[in-house]
C-alpha cells in the first residue's frame, strides 16, 4: 500500500543527508544527555526515553545522574534505591536491567563500555534498538537505528508501508556514515517535531521535496483505546508515619516496590479525601484515596516522612503522598525547583 499516488521525487542520497544534518545541525532540542557524548549519560537516557516522553525524562534523567554520576556508583548502589530514583518512570523493569548491567560493565569489565552494537546487545536490557543508538551516538558506529519515529518518517518519504526488516535496511542505505550519531538523532528529532503522527510540519520539513507522502496518509491503525478503571487505596497516618505495603517480589509488574494499601470501596464513607487521575499504558485510571485504616497486613510497614523520598515507591503511591502533602517539604520544593529548570530547556 502507497500513502499517495505522487511518484518519488529524484533521490539523492548525500542531498537528503547534507539537508537533514543542516536542520538537525540548527534546530535539534538542547536536551541534557545531549551536552556531550559520555556512553555512561547516552545509555541512560537511551534506557529512560523507551516508552517515555522526552518531557518526563528530562527530570528524572538529571536526579539520576545526580545520585549515580558513574556506571561504578550505579554498580554498588541497592536496587530499593535505584528503584527509588527512578520511580515516576515507570516500567521499573528497564531500572533493573540497568542496574544488573551497570554491574557487569563496573565489576566484569573493569567499567569499561561496549563500543559496538554487537557488544551491547550482550547486556541485560538492550536490544537492537538501544544498542545501535549508543554505538553510533557515544562510539560513531556506522549502524542506523529504528524506532517509532524514524519508522514514521521512512516510510513517509519512501511512500509506501515496509516491513522492519525493509525499514532497518533502508534506514542502513541512508545512514551518513561520517557523522552516525548526528543523524540517527536528526533521524529521530525529525520524527519527534516535524514529520509526526497525524498532521505532519510539512512545510517546515528540510526534505520535503524528496518525500513523496507530504502529509498524505493513509488510515494508519488506530491506537488501543484506552480503559476506564476505578482504584480505591487507604491512607493510614499515625504519629507522622504512614502505612505502606510492599508489592510481592513475583508480582508481573512493579515487585518489590512500596504503595497505599489497595481496599474495597469503604461503605461507612460518603466520599474520599482525595481523588487523582493516573494512566498506565491503556489504563486509565481514577484513584479514590480514603482516610481509614485497613487490616495491617506482614507484608506491610509503617514509615515516617522523612524516609518516603528514599523508598522504591510506585508512581501512583508518590503523586498520592505528593498531593496529600506528606511528603517532607525540602522534597516537594526541590522536585520544584527542578520542574521550572526543565521547563525552561
Amino acid at each position: 500500500m502507497t500513502f499517495s499516488s505522487r511518484q518519488r521525487p529524484k533521490w539523492n542520497d548525500t542531498d537528503f543527508r547534507n539537508k537533514l544534518l543542516a536542520w538537525y545541525d540548527a534546530n535539534a532540542r538542547a536536551l541534557p544527555w545531549r551536552e556531550n557524548r559520555d556512553p555512561y549519560r547516552v545509555w541512560v537516557s537511551e534506557i529512560m526515553l523507551q516508552q517515555t516522553r522526552v518531557s518526563a525524562v528530562i527530570e528524572h534523567y538529571q536526579e539520576f545522574l545526580r545520585r549515580f554520576p558513574t556506571v561504578e556508583k550505579l554498580a554498588s548502589a541497592r536496587e530499593a534505591t535505584v528503584l527509588a530514583t527512578w520511580s515516576g518512570l515507570g516500567y521499573y523493569r528497564r531500572a533493573r536491567m540497568l542496574h544488573a548491567a551497570a554491574k557487569i560493565v563496573a565489576r566484569d569489565a573493569g567499567g569499561k563500555f561496549p563500543s559496538t552494537a554487537d557488544e551491547w546487545r550482550k547486556l541485560p536490557g538492550i536490544g537492537r534498538y538501544t544498542a545501535a543508538a549508543i554505538a553510533s551516538i557515544a562510539f560513531g558506529e556506522p549502524v542506523a537505528v529504528v524506532d517509532g519515529n524514524v519508522e514514521r518518517v521512512v516510510q513517509r518519504i519512501a511512500g509506501r508501508r515496509m516491513s522492519g526488516l525493509e525499514i532497518w535496511q533502508e534506514s542502513g542505505n541512508w545512514l551518513d556514515r561520517e557523522r552516525p550519531g548526528d543523524f540517527n538523532q536528526a533521524m529521530m528529532e525529525l520524527g519527534a517535531t516535524v514529520c509526526t503522527p497525524g498532521v505532519p510540519a510539512c512545510l517546515t520539513c528540510p526534505v520535503l521535496e524528496l518525500c513523496v507522502a507530504r502529509g498524505e496518509m493513509s488510515r494508519e491503525a488506530k491506537s488501543p483505546r484506552q480503559t476506564k478503571r476505578e482504584a480505591h487505596y487507604a491512607l493510614n497516618r499515625r504519629n507522622g508515619s504512614v502505612f505502606l505495603a510492599q508489592r510481592p517480589a513475583n508480582a508481573r509488574v512493579m515487585a518489590g516496590m512500596w504503595e497505599l494499601p489497595e481496599i474495597p470501596r469503604p461503605a461507612d464513607q460518603n466520599s474520599p479525601s482525595l481523588t487523582v487521575k493516573h494512566s498506565i499504558t491503556v489504563t486509565d485510571y481514577t484513584v479514590h484515596v480514603w482516610q481509614t485504616s485497613p487490616a495491617i497486613s506482614k507484608n506491610g510497614q509503617w514509615f515516617v516522612a522523612e524516609r518516603l523520598p528514599k523508598l522504591a515507591l510506585t508512581g501512583l503511591a508518590r503523586k498520592i503522598l505528593r498531593r496529600s502533602g506528606i511528603f517532607p517539604a525540602s522534597e516537594v520544593r526541590t522536585k520544584s525547583s527542578r520542574i521550572v529548570k526543565a521547563c525552561s530547556l
